[in-house]
């Protein structure tokens, strides 16, 4: 087979860049409609927010369930992320807990709420591998934050990744402009209660994400 030959069948193999960038844009724009309005908003809206056409976003992700699937698995992905760099880089357990935060608040994990939907397929070896890495992550920030006797010893790994889906979350029907520049001054007074020593007691049980996982 010629050189030539060679490139056009790698070629034809490959992805386009631009088509790599819709797809990119896609699932983006998704993340944050989902977060707006929940994981059923017309795949129309997402089309528009992402600058491409209807046929792109179809060609991309055949049916909603597909589009869902890649950004809960990217918003997992992005964050485990996070927590892993912020481990590596900070030395104080406080400090990376806190650089997590407010990282995990940027990646918008409010997109992960689509995982506690009895229809979405939360057993998917992607998704599974995913989570797990997150889970480890996150629980590796708080047990060194915890034995650093920084962290109040009666959180776990669920408080903090509820409320700060909550906290980055808009109110349901809300008209309100620009609340995203409230998140991370409210995120700092999570983190402010987070902190040991604790100045109260918190009522109920620690959330673990295995509670999340089980709709009582």
């Amino acid at each position: 087979m010629s050189t030539a030959t060679d490139t056009a069948v790698r070629r034809a193999g490959r992805p386009r860049a631009d088509a790599l960038r819709n797809r990119e844009r896609i699932v983006s724009a998704a993340r944050e409609v989902f977060v707006e309005f929940g994981p059923e908003v017309p795949l129309d809206e997402i089309a528009r927010r992402a600058g491409v056409g209807n046929a792109t976003l179809y060609r991309n992700f055949h049916d909603r369930a597909t589009l869902i699937h890649e950004v809960v698995l990217s918003v997992m992905a992005r964050t485990a992320e996070r927590a892993e760099e912020a481990a590596a880089e900070e030395a104080d357990p406080f400090a990376a807990l806190t650089r997590f935060t407010y990282a995990a608040a940027d990646e918008r994990i409010g997109a992960l709420c689509p995982m506690l939907s009895g229809g979405f397929d939360k057993d998917h070896p992607e998704l599974l591998a995913e989570r797990d890495r997150l889970e480890e992550a996150v629980q590796g920030l708080m047990d060194r934050a915890q034995a650093a006797g920084r962290l109040r010893p009666d959180v776990a790994v669920g408080d903090l990744m509820v409320a700060i889906s909550q906290l980055t979350r808009p109110l349901p029907g809300t008209v309100c402009p620009d609340m995203d520049r409230f998140t991370h001054r409210h995120l700092q007074l999570l983190l402010d209660g987070l902190e040991a020593p604790a100045r109260s007691e918190l009522p109920g049980a620690a959330a673990t994400l295995e509670d999340l996982r089980h709709k009582p």
